[in-house]
Formats: C-alpha cells, structure tokens, sequence
C-alpha cells in the first residue's frame, strides 16, 4: 500500500506540474482568442468587453487557480471555437466527452487486434526453428514498422474500402445512431494502428524469449525433466513478457491517447482530431484539458504496468 500511496502522490504531483507549464505556455503563445471569436472587424470596445467577461484581463495567477479550482470541481471551462455565439457556450466537457468514446473504443480494439496476434506470433517465431520462416517474418515485421502511419490507413483504406467494399471511405458511423455499425466501421482504423505495433511487440517478443532460453534456469529446468511446452510456456515465456509489458504500456498511452493521424485519414471524430483543431483555432480551455488528459492517460498506464510487474515477478520491490 506505501508503494501504491507514492505513485499516486507522484500522479498528482505531475499533473499539477503540467497543468501549471500547460496554462503559462498558452499566456506567451501568439495568438488572440478574443480576435478569433468575435473576428477582425470587432469594434474596440466589444473586444474590451468580451475580455472582461472571459476574465482575461486578470492576473495570469488569478486566471490559473480560477480554472483548476474549476478542473478539480468538474468545471473545465467553455470552447470558443465550437460555442455558437456568447450566449450558447459549448462546455468543454461535453465537447471531449462526446469525442472521447471514439478513441477509447478504436483503441480498444486496436489493443485486441495487438494483443491476439503479436504474441502468439512471437511464441511461434521462436518455437519454429525455421531459418525461412525467420527470414520472411524478419522482412514482413520490418516492412510493416517501416509504413508511416498516414500511408499504412491509405493502404487499408483503398484495399478493404475501395477494392473489396467492406466498408465505405469516410462513411463515418455514430455511435449513438449504430452502435454495431460504429464499431464495425473502426476496425479498419485499428487494423491500421495494430499493424505496425504487431510487428513491433512480436519482434520484441521474440528477442526477448530467446535471450530468455540461453539463460541458465532453462537448462536447469531441462536437467529436471520439464517438458519443451512447460518449459517455453512456464517459464520462458513469463519471463519474457517482463519487458513486453512495458512495451504495451508504451503502446497502450500512445494509443488511448489519441491516434492523431488515423484519425485524420478515416475522419474520425476523436481526441487526436479535436486536439488538432483546437490548437489551430487557438481553443485554449479544450487543448489544456486534453494535455491534462494525455498526461493523466501516460501516468496512469505506467502506474498500471508497475503494478502488474509486481504480480508478474514478486521478487520487484
């Protein structure tokens, strides 16, 4: 529990650290959110009064704990870009919370898709022994790591979308509407996050399980008459999966995150994308909640990772 009790404090503290360097970098940023809203033919005076009325005209510390006050209370401000008019105010958070189903579900069955395959892909490259099937695995796991991202979801896209119609390109589907339909439409997106980071954790998989069989407990463990499945599986295998695990987390914080790139080529309506626009409109109340958000998502799943080491190895103190 004393270990637990440190890495929480250590979460707080950090999201603390970076919601303060998250507010003081957006007071130095060029840029006017009052011109942005009203536009450039705003008289003077309706500028000055729209300033006053955001509270910009305080003090920056006065402005920071106004607003973390609000973060800790379930307020996280308004958007200016996607507010109507200063009368209708969008909620910052409604605005993520109606984006961020997108991302939790793509990355969802993007971790799935990661998970069912790169293991047992990486088990079955070391169990093999082939010096072909070594060689073609080797050059296919290279060429998929290779593909940036954009290209890989135009790939997917013009395959599966345009060549065998399993889907329509940028035939986006709510998930409020169809739910079924939703999640059938986000799994050529995951394919396309899955891809390059199936290749990734199988190598890694894979180096790690036969750095794993030169050690000596293995031949100890065949001295003793363990069989080859017990001893791949009950014990090069955990061992193995050590390093894997933080590579997962690794993974796992990229993609909850939020798949800026994928996003962008299926037109989903996520995180990744929103963070974007919001950043070129300088929306500054939503791009500060989303960089509290991402660094919540890092912290929380490395906190995870420590954890399951321990469980994994009980010899990690």
């Amino acid at each position: 529990m004393k270990y637990i009790g440190k890495k929480i404090i250590t979460l707080i503290m950090t999201l603390f650290l970076v919601s303060v360097a998250a507010f003081l970098a957006f007071q130095i940023i060029p840029g006017d959110v009052v011109a942005s809203i009203l536009g450039t033919e705003a008289t003077p005076e309706r500028e000055e009064a729209l300033r006053e009325e955001l509270g910009l005209n305080d003090p920056p510390a006065v402005r920071y704990f106004r607003w973390i006050s609000g973060v800790l209370q379930g307020d996280f401000g308004v958007s200016y870009r996607y507010s109507k008019n200063m009368n209708e105010m969008t909620p910052v958070a409604e605005l993520i919370g109606d984006k961020l189903p997108v991302t939790l579900w793509l990355a969802a069955l993007s971790l799935v898709l990661i998970v069912l395959v790169s293991i047992p892909l990486g088990v079955f490259w070391v169990r093999s022994g082939s010096r072909v099937l070594d060689a073609v695995l080797g050059v296919v796991t290279q060429a998929a790591m290779a593909v940036p991202s954009f290209f890989l979801g135009i790939l997917v896209t013009f395959v599966f979308g345009i060549l065998f119609h399993l889907f329509a390109p940028g035939g986006y589907v709510d998930y409020r509407k169809n739910f079924w339909g939703f999640l059938g439409y986000l799994i050529f997106p995951a394919l396309s996050i899955a891809i390059p980071k199936i290749a990734m954790t199988a190598r890694f998989l894979r180096n790690s399980m036969l750095t794993e069989l030169g050690a000596d407990y293995v031949r100890t463990a065949y001295g003793k008459g363990c069989t080859r499945r017990r001893v791949m599986y009950g014990h090069v295998l955990r061992n193995a999966m050590m390093p894997v695990i933080t590579f997962l987390g690794m993974i796992i914080a990229e993609i909850v995150a939020g798949s800026i790139v994928v996003e962008q080529v299926f037109g989903l309506p996520g995180i990744g994308r929103l963070l974007i626009s919001s950043i070129s409109a300088r929306d500054f109340p939503v791009v500060e909640i989303l960089i509290l958000y991402i660094t919540f998502v890092v912290i929380f799943v490395y906190f995870v990772v420590d954890i399951l080491y321990r469980v994994v190895d009980p010899r990690i103190s």
